[in-house]
């Protein structure tokens, strides 16, 4: 690695994994059959699993790693209203009704996911820090101020318009032309609030099956056979929640979700007094550029925390590092000859009209999509799928009759994915 970047003891693993290890789970036999049986162990398999396991239904979960070993661990402990469409361009696809009601759910997710941890007592630096979202641009910026001015009736949200002129309360950088404020936007450590999701899954009963592959899901009209390689696993409804990791198990969701890389460094310890000033408000951070950055302080304001997605095709750590620190020193100068002391990625999903889909396929559920806001959706839509397996009527949302569309000759290899992201940054660098 880069003598001159990385810190001599830098690690290429999720910083997250340092105060909050992978579980080491026992190695325990397959029972040869579960009244539910979930395929992945994030926190859209957790949630479901919660849901089933206390309304007494025989539970159990398999992942291939370690149970959260994907982007539920990896990612960078952003939560916001998830909906990236606008009520605009979804209303002029779906009609307004079901664009409102899209809307919704994405602030339902929000508000929901601070009451689970609240009521569920779990301890993961959780709080409603708000998120500063910047313009890239002037023509950015305008329009960022006028979708506050005329934001649609009855889906008003909290924001609060920061102009350049005032940005530094906000941000330490004049790389930016202001910005807004999304006062309700969270915050919390991923790793810390998947390992206690975790355990509570345990306690309801349910079993936890990590270095255990799915290898087939065979249905029959009666229930379904779950292959794995310590053998086979009938069961009575089967949960497909793999995301970004989704893979030639379920082809048809392969063909659906686009798995795209999510890169992300912490920075070696910065002074107290630096860090005040660049980040004065503790917010999180993203900004208007369609190749995203997002930022933030770590926890303990003691690092920063820089993600995006920095190659025009999936790369090492060793190698999105460099690129990352290369674009935060440009946001933050005085941060050039700090060294990276973790580089790390994981894999988002996307999906073709950027919405996240839940429902089933040939019986089998699924909830996956969440086009990079997973924390808080895919918990949300882990826990509706949930109550969906258990028949509830709570379980409806608004994305459940959403058709989910595919490309042709698309079969889970992005190969366009190069090409858009040097488009996208070309329109970036031309604002």
């Amino acid at each position: 690695m880069n003598a001159d970047l990385f810190a001599a003891d830098a690690r290429l693993s999720s910083y997250w994994w340092d105060a909050t290890p992978r579980p080491d789970l026992p190695n325990a036999a397959l029972p040869a059959s579960a009244d539910v049986v979930v395929i992945g162990s994030g926190y859209t398999g957790l949630h479901a699993a919660l849901q089933t396991a206390r309304a007494g239904r025989h539970t159990l979960v398999l992942d291939a790693e370690d149970a959260g070993y994907g982007c539920s661990t990896r990612n960078g402990g952003q939560i916001g209203t998830s909906i990236k469409p606008s009520f605009e361009a979804l209303a002029e696809r779906l009609g307004s009704a079901i664009a409102a009601e899209i809307i919704r759910e994405g602030r339902r997710s929000l508000a929901w996911i601070g009451d689970f941890i609240r009521a569920e007592q779990l301890d993961c630096d959780f709080a409603f820090a708000g998120r500063f979202h910047a313009a890239h641009t002037p023509a950015e910026f305008e329009a960022l101020a006028r979708r506050m001015a005329n934001q649609p009736k009855g889906l008003e949200i909290e924001a609060e318009i920061v102009p350049r002129a005032e940005q530094h309360t906000e941000l330490g950088t004049d790389a930016y032309h202001g910005g807004v404020v999304y006062t309700r936007h969270a915050t919390l450590d991923p790793a810390r609030y998947h390992h206690g999701l975790l355990a509570r899954v345990q306690a309801a009963g349910a079993g936890i099956h990590a270095h255990c592959p799915a290898t087939a899901i065979a249905g029959d009209g009666q229930g379904f056979t779950v292959a794995t390689p310590r053998g086979a696993i009938r069961a009575r409804d089967v949960v497909v929640a793999t995301n970004g990791y989704t893979g030639p198990l379920a082809p048809w969701l392969q063909r659906r979700v686009i798995p795209i890389g999510s890169y992300i460094i912490a920075t070696e310890p910065i002074a107290p007094e630096l860090m005040a000033r660049l980040m004065p408000r503790n917010r999180a951070v993203s900004d208007t550029r369609r190749i995203v950055y997002y930022y933030r302080a770590s926890p303990d304001r003691r690092r920063i925390l820089f993600g995006g997605r920095v190659s025009f095709r999936e790369t090492d750590p060793r190698n999105s590092g460099p690129k990352l620190h290369a674009d935060m020193a440009a946001i933050f100068p005085e941060l050039a000859s700090l060294r990276i002391s973790h580089s790390w990625m994981g894999f988002v999903a996307y999906t073709f009209d950027e919405l996240m889909h839940l429902g089933r396929h040939e019986g089998i559920h699924y909830a996956m999509g969440y086009c990079g806001s997973g924390v808080g959706m895919g918990s949300y839509l882990g826990m509706r799928i949930g109550q969906q397996v258990l028949g509830l009527a709570e379980g409806r949302t608004a994305f459940d009759s959403l058709p989910f569309r595919t490309r042709p000759f698309y079969t889970g290899n992005p190969w366009f994915l190069a090409p858009s992201v040097a488009y996208y940054r070309w329109r970036d660098k031309r604002g």
